[in-house]
C-alpha cells in the first residue's frame, strides 16, 4: 500500500497540473496568431529582440504617464536593431490583461491593420504598470521581411561606362556631356 499512496498522489498532481494550464491565458504570440489565421494570415512567433523594444516603449511610457509612440524617439529608430523590413507597432493604457487589450486593437483600424500586417513573422508584447497613477501601458511591436543573406553571386556590378563622356554623375547615374558626341 505505501506505493499507491505516491503514485496517486502524482497523479493527482499531474491532472490539476494539466487543468491549470488549460485555464491559464495563452500567451500574446499565441493570441495574435490565432487571430491572423482566423483573417487568413500567418502565424507570429515572439522575439526576444521585438519584445526588449516593445518593453522600452512601455516601461517609457509608464515612467512619463504618457502614451506616445514617440515617447523614446522615432519607431524607424527603435526597431531598426530587428533588421525587418517591415514592422509595426501598437500602445495602449489602462487595460489589465492582454485579451481585453487585444480586444480593443482588433476593434481599432490602425490597430487591426497592424495585427494583419501581411508577411509577418515575429511579434513581441510587454506592459508596465505606472508608479505614479497605477496604469498599465501596453507596446506591441510586430515585424517581417527580414533580409535573407545574399549568394555571392548576387552581387551588383556597376555598368561599363567611359567615365570620361560623364559630365555629372549622381547616385551612380552618368549623365553625359552633350557636347561630347
Amino acid at each position: 500500500m505505501k506505493s499507491a499512496l505516491p503514485i496517486s498522489l502524482w497523479l493527482t498532481l499531474a491532472l490539476c497540473s494539466s487543468a491549470f494550464a488549460q485555464l491559464a491565458p495563452a500567451a500574446p504570440a499565441e493570441m495574435i496568431s490565432n487571430y491572423r489565421l482566423q483573417h487568413g494570415e500567418g502565424r507570429v512567433t515572439s522575439d526576444a529582440t521585438l519584445n526588449r523594444i516593445a518593453h522600452e516603449q512601455a516601461a517609457a511610457m509608464a515612467s512619463k504617464d504618457v502614451m506616445d509612440h514617440g515617447v523614446l524617439g522615432p519607431f524607424s529608430s527603435r526597431v531598426a536593431p530587428s533588421k525587418a523590413h517591415r514592422s509595426g507597432e501598437n500602445i495602449a493604457y489602462g487595460y489589465d490583461s492582454f485579451p481585453k487589450t487585444l480586444g480593443q486593437w482588433i476593434n481599432s483600424s490602425g490597430h487591426r491593420e497592424n495585427l494583419l500586417m501581411h508577411g509577418a513573422t515575429k511579434v513581441g508584447v510587454a506592459s508596465a504598470k505606472s508608479t505614479k497613477t497605477g496604469q498599465t501601458y501596453w507596446a506591441m511591436v510586430i515585424a517581417g521581411d527580414y533580409e535573407r543573406p545574399r549568394s555571392p553571386s548576387s552581387k551588383t556590378t556597376k555598368p561599363n561606362r567611359d567615365e570620361g563622356n560623364c559630365r555629372v554623375e549622381f547616385v551612380g547615374l552618368c549623365l553625359p556631356d552633350a557636347l561630347s558626341k
